[in-house]
């Protein structure tokens, strides 16, 4: 006899994209605790996996998910599963009666779809496994147009195109609950965008930029290099107020070249705030500034809920900041000009990245996420490298390739404590809190593996125990 299952111990299904898969479960971790929900899965989980299930959920944590991730494709009540048609359907008997019995009325119209991952079936063969699951109690009328609720067979063939199984690894059935966000993906392209640079963030990275950093309504989001503002872009669709600054005043101003083929010149209208307007998010757009990220030019509180950025890695963008190895490095008092442009001298990598953790740690509310992108030449790689601050606690570590030897990794972290000043001497006491100098060489280490197709790679550093 099947036992009651109420609401709150459903089992729900998600449909993953099988793209960017690294980053699928820290976005879908953070989008659950923004309803204070935790991650629980079955015991068979597998992260590479397209199929997910969980726990403890309810349906309204699920819709919540999917209305904003761009990870997930659709997501479903789990009713059965099983390694085989007889196994799903002793799954399925078993399932209470109580909780099918809303969807399957004789007033209510239905459809089913099967969906199969890394294998196509031809059309009969569909109809054939939607007839198996005769022994349902549907009592409605079929509709493929217009119907009432939306069911759908899923089989998993797994993950090697070379080597397809004759039946799937396993085949789940569920109530179809709603879809993600893949759409943004397509409708905030940057090719259709108004305002882009040459290092402007495609659209579905940002969105899951987004999404790590927990954005949400009425936020305050700040990107401290902000370029032509793709990140804030995809911050003010969740309704956060966005703001930014760059060290580039023809980006900021949206003047100079153009980034397009076949135009020379920015437009009038080419700058951030158009790009804000396009999507009908202006209304939150606070500001941008011509600033140098070394100098901080904030006032000393927690101004931010989140920091979203992507910094320059001297590759299509120079890592600069102002200031002078000579003695004068400002105009005189009595200098009457208008247009002065400050000197300015290198930023090395592990001094921008020293100086964002630290800005995020007087600046990030307390419980507020810094997201960012630190590129590493992947030979040498090892989590030592990752900057850590005693005021952040590191949440993911994602990697996305480049080239065969250089990937960049997005790193979330939150702010757990206030500063104090034994924070500055944290690195004496703990020699992670030492900003690692390699990252200084990225830019000739990214070139070396460019032209050097068949030279000896270094080997990565040992680590001692």
């Amino acid at each position: 006899m099947a036992l009651h299952c109420g609401r709150a111990c459903r089992k729900y299904l998600l449909h993953l994209a099988h793209d960017n898969v690294d980053f699928r479960l820290p976005e879908i971790k953070a989008l659950l605790s923004l309803r204070n929900r935790p991650f629980e899965t079955s015991d068979t989980f597998k992260e590479k996996s397209p199929f997910w299930q969980l726990n403890g959920l309810l349906e309204d944590d699920i819709r919540s998910v999917m209305s904003r991730t761009v990870c997930a494709k659709s997501a479903f009540e789990l009713w059965g599963h099983g390694k085989t048609q007889s196994e799903l359907k002793t799954s399925l008997l078993e399932y209470p009666a109580e909780n099918m019995a809303p969807y399957l009325q004789q007033n209510l119209t239905y459809k089913i779809n099967v969906y199969t991952f890394n294998k196509t079936l031809e059309f009969k063969d569909r109809i054939k496994k939607i007839d198996a699951l005769d022994f349902l109690p549907f009592e409605g009328k079929v509709n493929l147009k217009d119907t009432d609720h939306i069911f759908c067979l899923l089989e998993d063939y797994g993950s090697d195109p070379n080597n397809i199984p004759e039946e799937p690894l396993h085949i789940y059935f569920g109530r179809w609950i709603a879809d993600g966000q893949r759409e943004l993906i397509r409708s905030y392209s940057v090719k259709k965008r108004h305002f882009i640079g040459n290092t402007s963030m495609d659209a579905g990275l940002s969105f899951i930029m987004a999404n790590h950093a927990r954005v949400k309504a009425d936020d305050l989001v700040y990107d401290p290099f902000v370029g032509t503002g793709s990140l804030l872009v995809a911050c003010s669709h969740f309704g956060a107020y966005v703001c930014g600054t760059d060290i580039d005043y023809n980006t900021i101003h949206g003047i100079g070249k153009a980034s397009r083929t076949n135009q020379k010149w920015r437009g009038p209208d080419e700058n951030i705030r158009a790009n804000l307007r396009q999507y009908g998010t202006e209304s939150l757009y606070v500001d941008v500034m011509v600033s140098d990220a070394s100098k901080t030019i904030w006032r000393k509180n927690a101004l931010f809920d989140a920091i979203v950025t992507d910094p320059p890695y001297g590759i299509r963008e120079s890592t600069r900041r102002t200031g002078s190895h000579k003695d004068i490095i400002k105009p005189p008092d009595d200098f009457a000009g208008e247009s002065y442009v400050p000197v300015s001298m290198a930023y090395h990598l592990s001094d921008i990245f020293a100086d964002l953790l630290n800005f995020a740690a007087h600046h990030l509310v307390l419980g507020g996420r810094l997201v960012y992108w630190l590129p590493v030449y992947k030979p040498e790689y090892c989590e030592e490298m990752v900057p850590l601050h005693p005021c952040l606690t590191l949440i993911s570590n994602c990697e996305q390739t480049l080239s065969s030897h250089t990937s960049r990794r997005l790193i979330t972290m939150e702010k757990t404590k206030e500063p104090e000043d034994s924070d500055r001497l944290a690195h004496l006491a703990d020699p992670r809190f030492t900003p690692y100098q390699g990252h200084n060489s990225f830019r000739e280490k990214y070139f070396s593996g460019l032209t050097k197709k068949n030279g000896r790679e270094s080997k990565p550093p040992q680590k001692t125990e």
